[in-house]
């Protein structure tokens, strides 16, 4: 029992509030849609960047590399001057989805170093740049740009140039769960010496100004009279329910004075934003005015308030780096705060972070491969973000503030006023999306449970729960359209989940695995009953996720009218069928009743798969015999059916519905067995479309899967081939095939075509900032490699494949299965020319030693050269690396025939 993981069993039982304090701060308050008052929902233009600084948010805060703790009462976080910028750089700057012209994009360099699952060590670094931030530059030169022209980044502006910047390290190590040591470095990388203003900042949410009653917080300078103290300043905090907390600040020069300490309030300065009088005369950009426009009076004389700060002003040289010590206890130093023990508790921190992830991943491997497993890690633990959002409240207003527009009572999440958030969620990437979104976090929760299974399993419970599953069953989509449908992925996450955690430790969480179930019911009842138009088990989803892989909006009427039944749609339900399936044999073992559960899942995926493969007779026909592919297939209003062949991820998702059956399972319930022997024999009309589920296979498994072997072979021919779906870095959302050969359809005098694009979208498609329609998506290639898996524990070495097609090189399932890990993999990884492929032409991040071992996450990757793209912090589903790299060590020491997936 290592003492990370002593400390993960005090969490659990609630003995020791080891995580009480966390990274739990957005990176993006502002511009979100909690935040958005307006009549037409137009959050961007509402609460902007620029009203962030003087302006109190109303859910939630964000800040710079910071920390609070987890009902984000209390913030702690840094701000930054360098002498020339217009503002205290006390947050991340980037543009708004208007304002970009491939969407919303941060304009920063930031990144997640490392993390405990406790966040008893936390590291970070951000780049600082010296010259003058250009932010109109980028606004202006984004908005110049077409969709055909790449991003303009912060590092092409050339401010990094001769490396004039300081490189901010922090750095946190908890003593005790509410005793943490902060250390900031700052590293001079220029040539020249350069100024830098450094005010670690601890602020309260304002949570008092909206009519709760809620008893307001304060801050004060103390007196702490001890000899030896001289060169220590402190901020005392005081709050009803969370108690006194002291921030120590120590000079870096053990000869000079305390740093000063700025006080002011977190209110919103009216008189700036909307020139009217302020109730207080210290306001939230009061720090800001004292420090950059020399107001002595923006801050207050008296040393109180609800916002402070220490000021650190340096001179550093070429080279240099400077260190500041922080201390933020809940208890008063009876001692010196920065004593003998302070730098060893820090040395002690790390190494059982070391400790603790070579627990996690023991096998041999070279060190790249650990650094970037290490960093996805680091990336899913700063990614958790308090998320408060109460939507009855938001849609009628607060007492104390003006009466929202009625507007609203008919617009955004209208649906949704039973949604009341107060948790600590797994975020996308907490700048771009700093809002949970349920198909992204099913994803997430893989690569957690690997390291705190207890945070990944509470991830997946409160989504089912009644203060965010709808009381119709529909799980919530994201934070812009709760009514969005994502593809169903909660239950395969759960059993994933309930399978790490039963292979780390010897037993899975069954009360666990029960409750979520018992919720997934509502869930898919809510499917059956709202996307099976004409009750044939083709299901019409939406968008799914893929937002513009289709030919047409999917969420939206058609302009053709009729409807579109989707081959994904029904496939994604074909796999929550087998999901299910597998969850009630589990729970069937312990509890009979289950065993029924199981027999109704089995049947409904039989009729599901029926209808995928079903050829003639009148039904619609998503599979495609001539192709070898699936498709959707457009229903007119005339009755006619219509195929759409287009070569995308949506005729590959059919390959994840595929499950196999132990013979020992099957031998524990002869009820289950009896039943699938007699569907065999008494309905062949039906089985005879599917994979078949009594025929034996490797270790006399049985089979359940929509697509059969002989449809495998053929999906997998162009799944597999260079010129289709294969590129260098992973399978690609949309045939190469589609470059030269565009798919085109005529409608309503409107011409639609579906092109392959290998990077970001040329055209403003359907609303979305995203590109399904050529890139690497990690979510679906990692459930393709566990299919492909999954098929070969039924089909063994001897089914074999041409990969890629063309060449004379044939390959069983598990080895093309491994090859897709490490062409991901190779995202990441430095090439024999010391490059990786995430960072594309970006010649800074390939070659300088200060940037080339920092690694950004992206949302997905060029489908032709592995190039980053979209968020650039999306450690939530591109965080799957961190298992692959897993993968891929087990079984080079040796695991090859253990379970896959465990």
């Amino acid at each position: 029992m290592i003492p990370e993981h002593q400390r993960l069993l005090e969490s659990r039982s609630q003995a020791t509030p080891w995580k009480k304090w966390g990274p739990y701060l957005s990176d993006r308050q502002w511009g979100t849609v909690r935040e958005d008052y307006s009549a037409d929902g137009s959050a961007w233009d509402y609460f902007s960047h620029q009203q962030s600084h003087s302006r109190a948010y109303r859910w939630g805060e964000d800040g710079l590399l910071g920390i609070s703790d987890e009902k984000q009462r209390l913030c702690f976080g840094l701000a930054l001057w360098n002498g020339k910028d217009p503002v205290l750089k006390e947050r991340l700057f980037g543009l708004t989805g208007p304002q970009g012209n491939h969407a919303e994009d941060v304009k920063e360099y930031y990144f997640y170093l490392d993390s405990t699952p406790t966040h008893s060590y936390l590291k970070a670094l951000y780049k600082y740049p010296q010259a003058a931030f250009p932010y109109e530059q980028l606004v202006a030169e984004n908005q110049r740009r077409d969709k055909f022209t790449p991003e303009f980044e912060l590092i092409d502006t050339g401010i990094f140039a001769e490396n004039r910047y300081f490189d901010v390290m922090v750095e946190y190590a908890k003593a005790a769960p509410e005793d943490i040591l902060i250390q900031i470095s700052v590293t001079n990388r220029g040539p020249d010496p350069a100024p830098l203003h450094l005010l670690p900042t601890l602020w309260f949410r304002n949570t008092w100004n909206w009519g709760d009653a809620v008893e307001k917080p304060g801050m004060y300078l103390p007196h702490l009279g001890q000899k030896g103290l001289e060169s220590i300043a402190a901020i005392a905090s005081t709050h009803a329910e969370l108690g006194q907390h002291w921030l120590y600040c120590e000079s870096p020069d053990a000869d000079q004075a305390a740093p000063p300490v700025y006080f002011t309030e977190n209110e919103t300065n009216y008189k700036v934003l909307f020139d009217v009088d302020n109730p207080t005369p210290y306001v939230k950009d009061g720090i800001h005015r004292r420090v950059i426009q020399g107001e002595a009076g923006a801050v207050n004389p008296e040393q109180r308030g609800t916002k402070a700060a220490a000021h650190y002003v340096f001179n550093i040289a070429p080279g240099e780096t400077r260190r500041v010590r922080l201390r933020l206890s809940h208890h008063p130093s009876i001692h010196h705060p920065f004593g003998a023990e302070f730098d060893p508790i820090f040395a002690q921190r790390i190494r059982e972070a070391d400790e603790f992830y070579q627990k996690v991943n023991p096998y041999p491997m070279e060190g790249d491969r650990r650094d970037i497993q290490r960093q996805a890690f680091a990336g899913m633990m700063w990614s958790k973000q308090y998320y408060r959002y109460d939507v009855s409240r938001w849609l009628r207003g607060d007492p104390t503030m003006p009466t929202p527009p009625p507007e609203r009572l008919h617009g955004r999440n209208r649906q949704w006023t039973h949604l009341d958030s107060d948790d600590i969620i797994s975020m996308c990437d907490k700048w771009e999306y700093p809002w949970f979104a349920a198909w992204d976090l099913a994803f997430h929760c893989i690569p957690l449970a690997m390291i705190d299974p207890d945070f990944a399993k509470y991830q997946l419970d409160i989504m089912t729960r009644e203060w965010y599953m709808h009381p119709n069953g529909q799980i919530p989509a994201y934070e812009w359209a709760f009514n969005d449908v994502n593809p169903p992925v909660h239950a395969w996450a759960t059993w994933r989940v309930y399978k790490i955690e039963q292979r780390m430790w010897g037993e899975g969480d069954r009360q666990f695995l029960e409750r979520v179930f018992q919720k997934l019911l509502l869930n898919f009842t809510w499917w059956v009953n709202r996307k099976d138009t004409e009750g044939s088990n083709v299901f019409e989803g939406g968008f799914l996720g893929m937002d513009n892989v289709g030919v047409f909006d999917r969420s939206a009427p058609l302009p053709t009218g009729g409807f579109l039944e989707q081959s994904d749609g029904t496939s994604w339900m074909a796999m929550y069928c087998l999901n299910m399936l597998v969850i009630a044999l589990e729970l069937a073992q312990k509890n009979s009743v289950y065993e029924d559960m199981a027999t109704k899942f089995f049947e409904h995926f039989v009729y599901i798969a029926d209808a995928m493969n079903h050829i003639g007779g009148g039904k619609t026909e998503l599979w495609d015999e001539e192709d070898g592919f699936f498709y959707d297939v457009l229903h007119l209003p005339h009755g006619d059916r219509l195929k759409l062949k287009i070569r995308s991820m949506v005729g590959l998702v059919p390959l994840f519905a595929v499950e196999t059956l132990e013979p020992e399972l099957l031998d524990k319930l002869p009820g289950f067995k009896e039943r699938l022997e007699w569907f065999e024999e008494n309905r062949p009309d039906l089985s005879h479309n599917i994979a078949s589920f009594t025929a034996e296979g490797m270790g006399r498994r049985r089979l359940l899967a929509v697509v059969r072997p002989d449809k495998l072979r053929r999906v997998l021919d162009k799944m597999l081939d260079e010129q289709e779906f294969l590129s260098p870095y992973g399978i690609r959302s949309l045939s190469r095939y589609h470059k030269d050969d565009p798919y085109t359809f005529y409608a309503d005098g409107s011409e639609y075509r579906v092109a392959y694009e290998a990077a970001e979208s040329t055209t403003r498609l359907f609303g979305g900032n995203s590109n399904w329609r050529g890139p690497v998506w990690f979510p679906v290639n990692y459930l393709l490699i566990e299919s492909l898996q999954k098929f070969h524990h039924y089909l063994g070495d001897e089914f074999l494949v041409a990969c890629p097609t063309g060449s004379d090189q044939v390959k069983n399932l598990w080895d093309v299965s491994l090859d897709l890990e490490e062409r991901l993999t190779r995202l990441f990884l430095q090439n024999a020319d010391g490059q990786r492929p995430v960072f594309g032409g970006a010649e800074l991040f390939q070659t300088d030693p200060h940037w080339q071992n920092h690694i950004l996450f992206y949302e997905y990757f060029n489908g032709d050269n592995g190039a980053g793209l979209g968020a650039s912090h999306q450690t939530g589903w591109t965080g799957l690396v961190a298992k692959l790299i897993q993968q891929c060590g087990r079984y080079a020491a040796g695991a090859r025939q253990e379970r896959y997936f465990c």
